[in-house]
């Protein structure tokens, strides 16, 4: 990782640093970085999972799927004659595994509970609803084919895995396979993947599970209560392609048995920390993460976001120790573990430091992912960081760099929504801290995650053998926000960005319930105006006084944690985040309830939470002119 460090470096040589007044020098002993060696999360468990595909008539076909420890067996046909049952046994990683993990806070800690098993035993009829989107739903029950009490055989894609089996509509089970129309890998190819509609430990949701003999378990409200699988394509046949493909079957005719039986053990996982202090304000700091294990290879998905926060800890030490560097704000260097599991490690620590994170942790960056492809660079993140990466990519392709060869000269970055399953969306929708992650892809995404064959001959395919050019890329990019977020007086969050998603989400409701909505008209005008008060505040300020900017500071990172909804229990709803979070307080939600009692409940609240975060820009309680 030579090439990073060096890119990453030539490319900060060019910038100025304005070192604060202080007359101490950054201590070699803050600059610390504990290593560990990234390493496969150990389960000493195996679970197993059966499900029979039964003719009603003629014949039987059976199929067995087993899970056992060693990640590197495949799919191999034990038993296949003619006119006799077919049975696969398939010894692909532990992906079907329930662990419920704990969090002890002196060693960071998460623990299992005792063994203990689970069993499902389910039969219904195979029906086939493509993604299983409420739209692909939609098109079965058109058809007359009744849900309730089926077996769903889904594609891969579109949709979490999770959010696949919560829309199942009255399903009694649900097998997820990857099509051969999406994905063009072996058919004995099996998939990874957790179905748990949350973060963290989903038998202490909403807070730590430091030590789980204080702590009785209760149950996750986004735990399933059906089970689901993944099986192969191979399993699948007859069922294979999209709508309107020619092999397609709807199914509805054919019963189908699944049996689910898991072994839950102890097990321990360790996140892993180093800091560098601020000067200024240490007290506010800036964490950038990325996952260290991976049920499978996961060399796209783990290690090569590892290698960059490595080198990025290195590079801003040396920065430290050898150049005078230095930052404002602290930097925190997080290896997170469990991440397969629904982003368990990095969930247990902002369940654990809830009440103190939001007040200091201004930024959140997710290395996950990095780099899936080339020519193209995505990002997801809250609307405070858009400004932020649009200006850091148009820093990055003027740099005189042989790197900006791969990537393509579009201009502008392409930002979307950040999905559920995405590795900073705990921080963003559950802690409400400004989040990013991005990603350098293809135009054809990258096929092998959740898979085996996430190994570095496939990513090097996909990037046509340039994935140290690239990744050296990606840690230029990470490097200069980083620099931006924790050396710039004001930090570069854009308190404007929010004003346009605010219109886009209120109008739908507007349209809908005009009579009711002049209340969240009006918080939607105060937090404009409140907006347009944070910039008069920057313009007319004395940016050097450290006290006037760490007013402003305080008032513009309380925003998105000012957007959780204050009146929804973390337990019960734990993404809270009025514009970006999932459940019935949300304002994407308010157009959908068709119970007028609860509408008003909700809009009140919703109108309520909006005007709270436009009174917190606002700053002192003296300085608010609205009326109530």
């Amino acid at each position: 990782m030579e090439r990073v460090r060096g890119a990453f470096n030539n490319l900060v040589s060019d910038c100025k640093f304005f070192s604060p007044p202080f007359s101490y020098f950054f201590p070699a002993t803050n600059a610390q970085f504990i290593l560990c060696r990234p390493a496969s999360l150990q389960l000493k468990s195996e679970s197993y999972s059966r499900f029979n595909l039964q003719p009603q008539v003629e014949g039987e076909t059976h199929m067995e799927a087993k899970m056992s420890d060693d990640v590197t067996d495949d799919v191999t046909q034990v038993e296949s004659q003619a006119g006799a049952a077919t049975r696969f046994e398939q010894t692909s990683s532990d992906h079907n595994k329930r662990n419920i993990c704990y969090l002890s806070l002196g060693t960071l800690l998460v623990f299992l509970l005792d063994c203990c098993f689970v069993f499902f035993y389910i039969k219904g009829k195979l029906v086939y609803a493509n993604y299983g989107r409420l739209e692909d739903l939609d098109v079965v029950l058109k058809k007359d084919i009744e849900l309730n009490g089926s077996v769903l055989l889904l594609r891969k894609g579109k949709i979490s895995y999770a959010e696949k089996v919560q829309v199942s509509k009255g399903a009694s089970a649900v097998l997820i396979y990857p099509d051969i129309q999406d994905y063009k890998y072996e058919g004995d190819t099996a998939l990874y993947g957790h179905v748990h509609l949350g973060c963290g430990d989903p038998y202490t949701p909403g807070f730590p599970s430091f030590n789980h003999t204080l702590f009785p378990p209760t149950k996750s409200s986004g735990l399933p209560e059906i089970p689901a699988q993944t099986i192969t394509s191979n399993a699948s046949s007859g069922f294979i392609g999209g709508f309107h493909m020619p092999p397609y079957r709807l199914g509805g005719s054919k019963n189908i048995t699944v049996e689910v039986n898991n072994i839950l053990v102890n097990t321990k996982i360790r996140n892993v920390f180093g800091v560098i202090k601020g000067f200024t304000d240490p007290d506010q700091y800036l964490v950038i993460g990325a996952q260290r294990d991976a049920w499978g290879r996961g060399y796209a998905r783990a290690n090569v976001g590892t290698c960059v926060l490595i080198e990025l800890a290195r590079a801003f030490s040396e920065m430290v120790k050898k150049d005078g560097f230095r930052p404002r704000r602290s930097i925190v260097f997080a290896s997170w573990s469990a991440g397969e599991y629904g982003n368990v490690g990095a969930t247990e620590w902002l369940e654990a430091y809830m009440s103190t994170i939001d007040k200091r942790l201004f930024t959140y960056i997710s290395l996950d992912g990095l780099v899936m492809g080339r020519g193209s660079f995505t990002a997801s993140s809250s609307p405070l960081l858009y400004s932020l990466i649009e200006t850091t990519m148009k820093t990055v392709r003027t740099h005189p760099s042989v790197l900006i060869q791969f990537l393509s000269q579009t201009s502008s970055a392409n930002v979307y929504p950040m999905s559920m399953d995405d590795p900073a969306y705990p921080f963003l929708a559950f802690s409400g801290i400004p989040s990013m992650s991005f990603h350098f892809t293809s135009k054809n995404s990258y096929p092998y995650y959740d898979t085996n064959l996430d190994n570095m001959d496939h990513l090097d395919y996909q990037t046509n053998h340039h994935s140290s050019e690239i990744t050296a890329l990606a840690a230029q990019c990470a490097g200069v926000m980083a620099l931006r977020l924790v050396h710039d007086h004001v930090i570069n969050l854009d308190v404007n960005q929010y004003g346009r998603i605010i219109n886009k989400a209120v109008i739908p409701v507007y349209m809908r319930i005009k009579k009711l909505t002049n209340w969240l008209v009006e918080a939607r005008g105060s937090f404009l105006r409140a907006v347009e008060k944070v910039n008069t505040s920057i313009s007319n300020s004395d940016l050097n006084n450290e006290k006037t900017c760490r007013m402003i500071n305080n008032r513009i990172t309380a925003v998105e944690h000012s957007l959780l909804s204050p009146y929804v229990s973390p337990t019960q709803t734990p993404f809270r985040h009025l514009l970006l979070g999932r459940g019935p307080h949300t304002l994407a939600s308010l157009g959908r309830i068709r119970d007028m009692e609860q509408l008003h409940v909700q809009l009140a609240l919703a109108t309520w939470t909006l005007q709270g975060c436009s009174y917190v820009m606002v700053g002192d309680i003296w300085d608010i002119h609205e009326q109530i």
